[in-house]
C-alpha cells in the first residue's frame, strides 16, 4: 500500500481497519517473551483465577501494539510522531481484535504536514478496549 500524500487526506477519512483475528494463549505467550513482560496473570491460569479473574489476560501493550498497525500500515513507521492510547477494557483469550482509525485533523508545524487520527480497538461490539490518538507526518 503506498503512503497517502498530505493533500490526498481528508477529515473524516477511515483508515484501513486492522483485524487480528482472536487473540491466542501462544500469542500472550510470543508477547512475553518478546517484551520481556512475564507477569504470570498473563500466563498461569491458576494464579489468575485465583486472586478473581475468569482466565489469564493479554498485555494492555499487547493490545496497543496491533492498534498501532492501524497507523503503521498506513503512513509507514517513520511518519509516527505521537501515539498516546488509554486502556478501557481487558483483551481475554478468544477475543478478536479490530483496531480502526479516523483522521481528526490536519495542520502544518514547522514544514511537516501533520495528520492527526482517533484509534481504537474493539474486542466485542460495543467493547472498546483502548482508545487512542496519533499523529503522522505525510509527504507532502
Amino acid at each position: 500500500m503506498a503512503i497517502p500524500k498530505f493533500a490526498d487526506v481528508k477529515v473524516g477519512d477511515v483508515l484501513p481497519p486492522y483485524v487480528h483475528e482472536k487473540i491466542t494463549r501462544t500469542d500472550l505467550v510470543k508477547y512475553a517473551g518478546a517484551s520481556g513482560d512475564y507477569n504470570p496473570m498473563h500466563h498461569d491460569e491458576l494464579l489468575a483465577t485465583s486472586v478473581g479473574m475468569p482466565s489469564v489476560f493479554a498485555h494492555g501493550m499487547l493490545s496497543m501494539g496491533l492498534l498501532s498497525n492501524v497507523v503503521v500500515r498506513w503512513a509507514g513507521p517513520a511518519a509516527l510522531r505521537h501515539f498516546d492510547v488509554q486502556f478501557r477494557a481487558i483483551t481475554w483469550p478468544d477475543d478478536p481484535v479490530t483496531c480502526t482509525g479516523t483522521v481528526t485533523g490536519k495542520r502544518e508545524v514547522n514544514g511537516e504536514k501533520l495528520v492527526d487520527i482517533d484509534l481504537q480497538c474493539e474486542t466485542k461490539p460495543g467493547t472498546r478496549s483502548i482508545i487512542g490518538k496519533a499523529t503522522v507526518a505525510l509527504p507532502a
